[in-house]
């Protein structure tokens, strides 16, 4: 029995480094900031005939919308929730570009932010890429819903609350990156909502994800929230197959010692 567990354990880890790609494809492309309508089309036109393998898509969660600088590319990296509507696109352009691509042999994977949530002067009000409300002030995302309870600040030892060393690891992990609302992911609730927010996309035919800041996560957590991932669905990939997780760690300076497994989702702590 304890041979049949550690067996299943190490298979279920090897699948998540599996991208799923079709027979004879290799490639992926990052469509940054393209339309999901456009995507699909891409695919159809261009990405299948020509043996490509998937698609890297920016993320495709409601996020803030700026005016100052107007309309940035980075307003997609602070999500106000988890609904399905962005400047690339809604829910249903979404869902119809994922099968699209699936039905030509080019896999989704999707750019997930799930650190954080907006900056902490996002200011209060709807001016988000579906209209929803929240108050970055607050804390308080209701479409979530996520309140004041849900983030990092009694973490953090710093007097700021932003990270000012990027040798100490606990304020790399605990403390405001750019101001961004940084989440306790240690939290079974807020666990739980970033697993249904990618367990959605999974059911929806995405083949894996770009998770996005990974250095600024604690590695059990994100261990925990993978665990609790759907297999991919079946209509485009084998029975219990795992989704392929890709993660961005940017080193400004190497404070990790030993080995560091980027793909094995496995930071040394």
């Amino acid at each position: 029995m304890k041979l049949f567990i550690l067996v299943a354990v190490f298979g279920l880890s090897l699948a998540q480094h599996d991208a799923h790609l079709k027979y004879g494809r290799t490639a992926i492309v990052h469509l940054f900031e393209w339309r999901w309508a456009d995507i699909a089309a891409e695919c159809e036109r261009f990405l299948g005939p020509k043996g490509f393998g998937g698609v890297q898509i920016s993320p495709p969660s409601e996020h803030i919308v700026l005016d100052s600088p107007f309309r940035p590319w980075w307003q997609r990296y602070q999500p106000i929730g988890y609904n399905l509507c962005s400047r690339s696109g809604n829910e249903d352009e979404l869902k119809d570009m994922i099968t699209r691509c699936n039905n030509v042999g080019v896999n989704i994977y999707v750019d997930a932010v799930i650190n954080h949530m907006c900056g902490a002067g996002g200011g209060e009000g709807t001016h988000s890429s579906c209209g929803s409300w929240f108050s970055a002030s607050k804390q308080d995302f209701p479409t979530v819903p996520y309140s004041n309870l849900d983030f990092n600040d009694y973490k953090c030892n710093t007097a700021s609350g932003e990270i000012e060393n990027y040798g100490d690891k606990y304020q790399v992990r605990d403390c405001r990156l750019v101001s961004l609302l940084d989440l306790a992911l240690e939290k079974d609730y807020v666990r739980g909502k970033v697993a249904d927010y990618m367990n959605k996309l999974i059911d929806m035919g995405v083949a894996g994800f770009r998770v996005d800041a990974t250095k600024h996560m604690w590695p059990g957590d994100l261990e925990v929230v993978y665990g609790r991932l759907h297999n991919l669905n079946t209509n485009w990939f084998s029975g219990g197959s795992r989704a392929f997780i890709f993660q961005e760690v940017v080193f400004p300076k190497c404070f990790f010692k030993g080995p560091l497994n980027i793909m094995g989702h496995s930071l040394k702590s």
